[in-house]
């Protein structure tokens, strides 16, 4: 049973990459922890900002660790960045993609087409995530387009993602190249933005005091999920150390080495 203080939690938000996994390597029992999460009657949502990956991806490696979700239990910025426009604009149409298959399978799902070369073409956004295959010709043609007034899109602000080989530039230093060359800023869908974690909310049924956001970095995950009232698990499995989670302002409400020590602390079983 849930402890007296987390009684109202109904949905628990899991961050993927340093929370799950690290590259090809789990960090813990994944089946495990979602065991635990269902032991509690609690419904597991997956959010991610890497825009790269497909959710039926997810969703296959989800399974190799004999865990099932349904697709809307995992939620890519890129199906994000796709739900926000399908709200602006419901018929669909042309967007300019700066971006890998996963955001560009994201947006054909709502009926939005990646224009490759836009010449005369009426495009609706431009939109932006990671793209290890970025050239300069596409940076030219998402600049010119916002020059010429289409809205600009980016899927998500992280600067730089965890490789086996270190850091790596993330979606973050490709909109910041965008935005410098064109002089206008991006609308941010992943986190920290509000979005991406008020479509789990609402696909979920639930508010964000039932919601327990857990993951490992401060500045999206955590920062985020505080700006709308949620609780927050701090994991050191990935790239926050416990004296940088610890001064963070405001802390989050828990810290622990991993997920599985997260939800143990909102349970009757103690650490």
């Amino acid at each position: 049973m849930l402890k007296e203080e987390y009684a109202d939690l109904k949905i628990v938000l899991l961050d993927m990459d340093g929370v799950l996994w690290r590259g090809p390597d789990p960090i813990l029992d994944i089946s495990g922890l979602f065991t635990c999460i269902n032991t509690h009657n609690l419904s597991a949502f997956c959010i991610t900002n890497n825009s790269t990956r497909t959710v039926d991806y997810h969703l296959r490696k989800l399974n190799q660790y004999e865990v099932s979700l349904d697709e809307k239990q995992v939620i890519t910025s890129a199906e994000a960045t796709a739900d926000y426009l399908a709200v602006k604009y419901p018929a669909g149409g042309s967007v300019y993609v700066v971006g890998e298959r996963g955001l560009v399978e994201a947006l054909q799902k709502q009926n939005f087409i990646h224009v490759e070369n836009p010449r005369n073409e009426n495009i609706l956004a431009v939109a932006a995530g990671l793209d290890r295959g970025l050239t300069y010709e596409k940076i030219n043609h998402a600049v010119r387009l916002i020059d010429q007034g289409v809205p600009f899109i980016g899927t998500n602000p992280d600067r730089t993602i965890p490789t086996p080989d270190g850091i790596a530039p993330g979606a973050g230093a490709i909109i910041k190249a965008i935005e410098t060359a064109s002089g206008k800023s991006a609308e941010i869908i992943g986190k920290p933005k509000a979005y991406l974690y008020n479509l789990a909310l609402q696909r979920a049924g639930c508010s964000s005091g039932e919601a327990i956001m857990i993951g490992d970095r401060l500045e999206t995950d955590i920062a985020g999920a505080q700006n709308i009232g949620m609780l927050t698990g701090l994991v050191l499995s990935g790239v926050t150390n416990r004296s940088t989670g610890e001064a963070w302002n405001p802390p989050p409400d828990l810290i622990a080495d991993n997920a599985q020590n997260i939800l143990e602390k909102v349970t009757a079983h103690e650490i």
